[in-house]
């Protein structure tokens, strides 16, 4: 099975749009096969986050239209954040805009502090896991209703009365759905109820081999085929053909190579190549590299010169 490579940004660390379409460009160029970035209002960490944080939604409707051929999406859309029926009106309209190819991440939000920040509730987890769900249903199920019929959906967090479930996306039922995460109960049975590729991000081989094997099992129980999800894997990078340039990188990360190379992907093409190579035996076919420099181009071009043709 062919292995894909995506490039993963992190606006909310500090990135303009001309930022982002710049990296979004390099992606396209290099031959990568997506586009990501997070769905944050506000930085991590002991840095400034200038300009400032910018809309998901917003700026992957601009990248639609200034791209011709990588997938976009989020890694992953909180819904904590919009109103699940603006939100699917939204994310249609965007893969409208790219001609099909948007691919949409959800889930159930967690950065508590974000929310304080932009005066955004910020339920306890079994209320957000209660919304959530109800989310991927309402959004689906708005994708779903036929042209000239209305839908329905009376939750205990959502209500909709008669909405004409417009506008519909370009993709046929719908974009693909990504589900991720590292519970082992209710993040797994709903990636088995509705999504098509299931993510783990920042995690060791031997939790992510474990969490495929809990998803593996859900699928069964649902009643679908245990390969029947996309096993992807997220992880920062900073790639490198000397030490001095693997530390720079690793600089620009805000950690330390050590910290990189236990637990990220860092080092020398080669050390990147054996490193993913573990992933893919486990199930992996589809990795997010996640660029935190978004003004270090190079480091792009160096991936895709160096570990693309081998993966």
């Amino acid at each position: 099975m062919a292995i894909s490579l995506r490039i993963f940004t992190e606006p909310q660390q500090g990135a303009s749009y001309d930022d982002l379409l710049a990296v979004a460009k390099k992606t396209e160029e290099n031959g990568f096969d997506a586009f990501f970035r997070s769905d944050h209002f506000h930085k991590m960490g002991p840095i400034s986050g200038l300009p400032g944080p910018s809309d998901a939604w917003t700026s992957l409707a601009g990248l639609a239209r200034e791209t011709s051929r990588i997938r976009l999406g989020t890694l992953v859309t909180s819904a904590t954040f919009r109103h699940p029926a603006v939100l699917a009106v939204q994310v249609a309209q965007v893969d409208q805009m790219s001609g099909g190819r948007v691919e949409f991440g959800l889930g159930s939000g967690w950065f508590e502090q974000e929310h304080q920040a932009f005066g955004l509730p910020f339920p306890a987890l079994g209320e957000r896991f209660e919304r959530f769900a109800e989310q991927l249903e309402l959004i689906t199920g708005m994708w779903a209703t036929p042209a000239g019929e209305t839908y329905n959906f009376d939750g205990k967090h959502y209500q909709l009365v008669d909405s004409p479930g417009l506008p519909k996306p370009a993709q046929s039922p719908r974009p693909p759905i990504i589900i991720g995460g590292a519970g082992k109960k209710k993040t797994p049975a709903l990636a088995a109820k509705y999504a098509d590729e299931f993510n783990v991000a920042f995690r060791d081989i031997d939790a992510t081999t474990a969490q495929f094997d809990v998803v593996r099992d859900a699928l069964v129980a649902a009643g679908r085929d245990k390969d029947a999800l996309v096993l992807s894997y997220a992880n920062t990078v900073a790639i490198g053909k000397d030490e001095a340039t693997v530390a720079r990188r690793a600089a620009a990360t805000g950690r330390e190579v050590s910290d990189l190379k236990a637990n990220a992907l860092c080092g020398s093409p080669a050390e990147i190549v054996d490193k993913l190579g573990a992933f893919v035996a486990a199930g992996v076919t589809r990795f997010y590299l996640q660029v935190l420099d978004l003004s270090d181009l190079d480091q792009l071009d160096l991936i895709a010169s160096e570990i693309r043709p081998q993966i």
